[in-house]
């Protein structure tokens, strides 16, 4: 499978070759249909998988390659439902010693999806636009 582009720039999965056209699969939508030969680019470039994954949210994939397990998941959607919480109320409310919690912070800040802010003047995290967006996707699924 390959990556192509029609002359509009669209970018679809290759399924099938013929002399003439060309079986195409709509990444964000699954569906396929036949474009001529002559309207289609191959970009090497771009891996089929890549473009495949493309369907899924930008902000999904993050949590998706992020999270490592459910106990991190529900972390993110407890600041989504809690909004900011300060770390000593993480630490007394959930079942994560300091180290597992403070580990698993600086992992889910690295990827963008809490940032460090203040609460009660205390040290606290909060969910980033990209966690708020990919819980709700992943909860409307």
């Amino acid at each position: 499978m390959q990556t192509v582009r029609d002359d509009e720039g669209e970018r679809y999965l290759l399924v099938k070759r013929s002399a003439e056209s060309s079986l195409v699969r709509d990444p964000d939508t699954g569906t396929e249909h036949y474009l001529p030969n002559a309207d289609l680019t191959v970009h090497d470039e771009v891996s089929a998988l890549a473009t495949a994954a493309e369907a899924v949210p930008a902000s999904v994939r993050r949590v998706l390659t992020a999270v490592p397990n459910d106990r991190a998941l529900g972390l993110l959607v407890e600041f989504v439902d809690r909004g900011p919480v300060g770390v000593r109320t993480l630490l007394d409310t959930y079942d994560l010693c300091e180290s597992d919690l403070h580990g698993l912070l600086a992992e889910l800040r690295a990827a963008g999806l809490i940032d460090e802010t203040r609460v009660a003047g205390e040290r606290g995290y909060e969910a980033t636009e990209t966690t708020v967006d990919a819980i709700a996707h992943l909860r409307s699924a």
